[in-house]
């Protein structure tokens, strides 16, 4: 082959046209462009498994615990809470039309539509929104074209309206969401997340600490979690069943 090359090259002189230039690669929108940066900086996956150390404040009741997520990326949310020596406390499974609720301390359950958890978190939560906070994701109606763009030397800042809420997101250096708020004032309804200390979990880089406020008229919630723990796309099962001892909730 070198013998071949050789002989055409002493024959022939190479001549190399140019190569045309797409003229919409020069005009790309720089807004659009960042557009794409963020939304290819999200984490991507099909399985997602987590243990996190969290505190818990619910309307005052505050609480330390263990939660290990499951995820099931588009289909389910799992969670088991432990407390003192592992013992379980309660469970939930999250799907994109319902929730299932145990305690297991008072043997009760609750069996709700999604829509349940908008008495506690707003309604702009849908299942996607929990999804994707609980991976440190940015919530996906909030990378629109129609939102107002700011740069400065470190961050991105996403802000606008959507639908009744005014929004405000906020990407660091690596394109990663640090944080997200969410504000109906008619409403009286407010999210706000915090993400700091990422990590590198295999090939993505996630938050090891998340920090979670929702605030519903006089219903708040805290929830700060401190993942010890996370692997990705790894086989999983989604053990759930309501013992038949066990009473509905009011």
């Amino acid at each position: 082959m070198l013998l071949v090359t050789a002989g055409c090259k002493a024959k022939k002189q190479l001549i190399i046209k140019p190569v045309k230039v797409d003229t919409m690669a020069k005009t790309i929108d720089p807004k659009i462009a960042k557009l794409n940066a963020l939304r290819a900086s999200q984490t991507d996956f099909d399985t997602f498994s987590g243990k996190a150390r969290t505190h818990l404040d619910i309307g005052g009741n505050s609480n330390d615990v263990t939660l290990t997520i499951r995820i099931k990326k588009d289909q389910k949310i799992w969670v088991s809470i432990t407390a003192i020596a592992g013992i379980e406390v309660a469970r939930a499974l999250i799907t994109p039309d319902s929730i299932l609720l145990i305690n297991r301390l008072q043997s009760l359950y609750v069996r709700q539509p999604f829509s349940y958890v908008n008495k506690f978190a707003g309604n702009e939560v849908n299942y996607k929104t929990v999804e994707s906070l609980l991976i440190g994701n940015a919530i996906p109606e909030l990378l629109t074209e129609n939102a107002d763009f700011a740069t400065d030397s470190a961050n991105i800042t996403l802000s606008g309206n959507l639908n009744e809420i005014v929004f405000k997101l906020v990407a660091g250096p690596q394109m990663k969401v640090i944080q997200t708020k969410l504000d109906n004032a008619d409403a009286a309804q407010s999210l706000q997340v915090t993400n700091g200390a990422f990590i590198q979990a295999g090939t993505r880089l996630i938050p090891s600490q998340i920090d979670i406020t929702s605030l519903v008229k006089n219903k708040k919630i805290q929830v700060n979690l401190r993942y010890v723990k996370s692997d990705f796309n790894v086989p999983l099962d989604f053990p759930f069943n309501i013992p038949s001892r066990y009473k509905e909730a009011n």
